[in-house]
C-alpha cells in the first residue's frame, strides 16, 4: 500500500490577473480553489492512475474540511490528524508573472506530532510512504528524520522529496526514490548544472550515496532516471505549459504507480514523465486521460557509457 504524507497542506487559491497594481483594488479575470500540498498532489494523481493509496498528515478547520471533501469526491482515501487552527491558504496570482503568497498554517503540538508518529508505526514492511513538502510550524527540524528512523527500524520503504541539504544525510537510510529538479540538484552540491551530462554526474552521486532510484527533472529538456544498473534519458512531450505546480509531484506519482502495477523501471519512468508533462499542460493536476494521451510522445533512451560507469 502507498501512503503519502503532507505535513502542511493548503488550499491553493488561484487568481488570474493581467496586471497587478500594488496599493490599489485589483479584480481577477478568473479564479478557482484547489487542494494543495505535495503529498496531497501525489495522492490525487495516484488516484487518477487507479493505484490505491492513503493520504496522511495534519489538517484543521473549515479549510481542512475543503481538502477532505475534495479527496472524498475524487475517491482518494485519507487518515489525517485533526489539529486546532485552520489549514493554510496559498494565494497564487497568475498574470504576466506569477506571484505567490503562502500562508503559514497551524502550529502542531507535541501531542499531535506523536499521534502522526504512532500512525506511521502502524505501517507494514510491504508499505511505502512518500514524504514530501515543507514542515508545519511546531514540528522539530528533525521530524522527517524521526519518521525515517521508524521506516528503517520497521523495514518500511520510503520516498523523500525535499530540496534541503538534509537530503544528503538521509541518503544513507536508502530511500526508494529521490526526485530533485535540475536547480535543486545543483543546490545540493553547490553547483550550477548546465547540461544533461552534469545532471547525470551529480544524479549518480545521489544514487551512490544510498538512493535506490533517482529521477532528475529537467523541465522542457526532459528527465533523467538513474539506478545501480542503468541510466535513462527521456525527452519531454511537446505541448503548451500552463501550470508547473504539482508537475514534480505528478512525476513521483507516475513512477510509483508504475512500480505498484508491476511495470519495469523503464516503463515506470516513462509513466512518470507522461504524468509530469500532463500536469504541466493542464490547469489542474493531470487526469488519467491526459496522461495516457501522451503515451506515444515520450522517447526513452538508455545511456550506455557515461561518466563513472
Amino acid at each position: 500500500m502507498l501512503y503519502t504524507l503532507t505535513l502542511n497542506p493548503s488550499i491553493d487559491y488561484i487568481m488570474h490577473i493581467n496586471d497587478v497594481k500594488v496599493g490599489e483594488t485589483n479584480y481577477a479575470n478568473d479564479e478557482n480553489m484547489l487542494p494543495g500540498g505535495k503529498g496531497v498532489n501525489v495522492s490525487r494523481v495516484l488516484n487518477q492512475l487507479g493505484v490505491a493509496n492513503k493520504a496522511l498528515g495534519f489538517i484543521g478547520g473549515h479549510t481542512g474540511r475543503f481538502i477532505e471533501d475534495w479527496l472524498k469526491k475524487e475517491g482518494a482515501d485519507h487518515d489525517f490528524i485533526s489539529v486546532n487552527g485552520d489549514t493554510r491558504i496559498n494565494v497564487k496570482l497568475k498574470g504576466e508573472a506569477e506571484t505567490e503568497i503562502n500562508g503559514k498554517g497551524p502550529i502542531i503540538t507535541k501531542a499531535d506530532s506523536e499521534k502522526l508518529l504512532t500512525r506511521v508505526r502502524q505501517l507494514r514492511s510491504t508499505d511505502t510512504i512518500i514524504l514530501s513538502g515543507s514542515k508545519s510550524r511546531g514540528l522539530s527540524e528533525t521530524f522527517y528524520n524521526q519518521i525515517i528512523d521508524i521506516c528503517t527500524e520497521q523495514n518500511i520503504s520510503f520516498v523523500i522529496d525535499t530540496n534541503s541539504k538534509e537530503l544528503l544525510d538521509i541518503l544513507k537510510e536508502k530511500p526508494f526514490l529521490v526526485k530533485p529538479n535540475q536547480a535543486e540538484l545543483g543546490q545540493l552540491f553547490n553547483q550550477s548544472i548546465q547540461s544533461k551530462e552534469e545532471a547525470i554526474y551529480y544524479g549518480k552521486k545521489l544514487q551512490e550515496g544510498g538512493a535506490e532510484n533517482v529521477i532528475v527533472s529537467l523541465g522542457g529538456d526532459g528527465a533523467i532516471f538513474i539506478d545501480q544498473n542503468q541510466t535513462y534519458l527521456a525527452d519531454s512531450p511537446k505541448g503548451k505549459v500552463v501550470n508547473t505546480v504539482g508537475s514534480g509531484d505528478s512525476m513521483i506519482a507516475g513512477f510509483m504507480a508504475g512500480i505498484e502495477k508491476g511495470l519495469t523501471k523503464r516503463e515506470a519512468f516513462k509513466l512518470s514523465v507522461q504524468s509530469g508533462s500532463a500536469t504541466a499542460f493542464s490547469k489542474d493536476l493531470a487526469t488519467k486521460e491526459a496522461i495516457l494521451a501522451l503515451n506515444n510522445q515520450v522517447i526513452i533512451e538508455r545511456v550506455e557509457n557515461h561518466e563513472n560507469d
